[in-house]
């Protein structure tokens, strides 16, 4: 355990790189000064995507690590989404060698998303990405939930105002303390408590999930935080109801059932894809849909992630873990095809395009930024019997804001498409806390609060967080 300073003389910046103003590009800093001297904690380092990848010129944002890294002691992860972790291969790039500090769940899934990134962003061949990821792999330093653990600074500093050799070295803060609490939004998810050498705690939120959620337990706030820095990515919004999401989702899956056609479910690799089997399995078991619709699982890394969030069972909800114990499946049921190479991919969007047979597809990229979703989409789009079911948050600039927003034509590939198929917005999907959730997570802190920041949200979502926790005296 952490004890008390015997120097508390210094003083903590806050600084941002990224997530301060947006939904994607989370990247802040905590930097630690002390006689002049700087020392920096990094807590994530997320790729920009939608309209936050463009400067305010319009161009492309630059992926280079444009801040100084030499006084940054180590990266802490909270989790893997790759508006968190994009932009590590670059951070490694510029000469970051200190450690990575995640959850052991974290550790496994950061190879299997940045493999694809390696691939896409930077045409870097097998090996060469093997290389990129056992470079990271040997930084990473999985630390267990609840558990503190140390991070050393350093213990003398020189002081050039200082002409005595006595006093050529001057004590520093020796070292903080790191611990990760469950935060109930993917596998492996956390917020982050640092502990400083004055016994104060800062806490950083990473993306918090919602309450009530079959998966994941939700998370459970810290009892002191005297600075909060806290996501707001629906600071302005209420989620239907997890509750009945799966009733809802049985309503559109029969609808469509009736016209014919396919149902395409734009989703996250690590999080909502599983989400959506566990439910589907639901429905299934209870025969509240046809067990013999095919259940299309087309997403190399999807089905990765879901192999690894059947190895880490023990993070599961009390009613996940019920469902194993009955003898089901709720990640792995016989109905759920897995689609691997991308020449049966293209074979199945061709025969979907000229049958239009009813199927489920659960493919990535979750905004509809990329992968083989986009496939589907170019080709099913103009068709009236297909459903587009959007389950999660669709940045400004994504194809999936723009079939949020109801476009009668997008773009894909640099070519106009015709949108005929129905389009669906299902917020109890979301990975995300709602309004709700985030005040009552930031009540349930006993002590501190004396300063909070909101970040991680559009003008309109931090706007009004920041109203209520205000006018709540949070």
């Amino acid at each position: 355990m952490p004890t008390q300073s015997q120097n508390p003389n210094f003083d903590i910046t806050l600084k941002h790189h990224g997530g301060k103003l947006g939904v994607t590009g989370s990247c802040h800093e905590l930097r630690i000064n002390h006689n002049g001297n700087n020392h920096g904690i990094l807590i994530d380092c997320g790729l920009f995507q939608g309209r936050d990848a463009k400067d305010k010129n319009g161009n492309e944002r630059k992926l280079d690590i444009e801040f100084p890294i030499a006084h940054i002691k180590a990266l802490i992860l909270t989790h893997t989404h790759i508006d968190h972790i994009g932009r590590l291969p670059w951070l490694l790039a510029k000469g970051f060698k200190q450690p990575i500090y995640c959850t052991p769940a974290t550790a496994e899934l950061v190879p299997l998303m940045l493999d694809d990134g390696l691939k896409l962003q930077l045409g870097l061949n097998k090996g060469q990405r093997e290389r990129v990821l056992a470079l990271i792999r040997k930084q990473i330093k999985p630390i267990p939930y609840n558990q503190w653990h140390r991070i050393k600074l350093i213990s003398t500093v020189k002081s050039s105002r200082s002409s005595s050799p006595l006093e050529a070295k001057r004590p520093c803060p020796s070292s903080l303390y790191l611990r990760f609490q469950p935060a109930g939004h993917i596998l492996g998810s956390a917020y982050v408590e640092i502990k400083l050498p004055n016994n104060e705690i800062i806490v950083f939120s990473g993306d918090l999930g919602p309450s009530k959620t079959p998966l994941l337990p939700d998370p459970t706030p810290p009892k002191r935080a005297d600075l909060l820095v806290i996501e707001s990515t629906y600071g302005n919004k209420l989620h239907d109801s997890v509750e009945t999401r799966a009733t809802r989702l049985q309503q559109i899956i029969e609808r469509s059932l009736e016209d014919g056609g396919a149902i395409i479910i734009p989703a996250f690799s690590v999080g909502r894809t599983q989400e959506l089997l566990f439910d589907i399995e639901h429905l299934i078991h209870h025969k509240k849909i046809d067990s013999k619709i095919p259940i299309i699982l087309d997403s190399p890394l999807a089905n990765k992630v879901t192999k690894q969030y059947r190895r880490f069972k023990k993070l599961w909800s009390k009613e996940a873990t019920t469902k194993l114990n009955n003898h089901r499946h709720p990640l792995n049921f016989e109905q759920c095809i897995v689609i691997e190479s991308h020449k049966e991919h293209m074979k199945i969007v061709n025969r979907l395009k000229s049958t239009a047979e009813p199927c489920i597809i659960v493919a990535a990229s979750g905004m509809c930024a990329g992968g083989r979703v986009m496939n589907y989409l170019e080709a099913l789009l103009p068709d009236k019997r297909t459903d587009i079911i959007l389950a999660g948050y669709q940045a400004h600039g994504t194809l999936g804001r723009d079939l949020q927003n109801q476009e009668h034509q997008v773009w894909i590939d640099n070519q106009p498409i015709d949108v005929n198929a129905q389009i669906h917005t299902m917020s109890g999907y979301s990975a995300h806390a709602d309004q709700s959730d985030l005040i009552k997570f930031v009540e349930g802190i006993e002590e501190g609060k004396r300063e909070i920041v909101v970040v991680h949200g559009e003008r309109e979502a931090r706007e009004a967080l920041e109203k209520i926790l205000d006018a709540t005296s949070c």
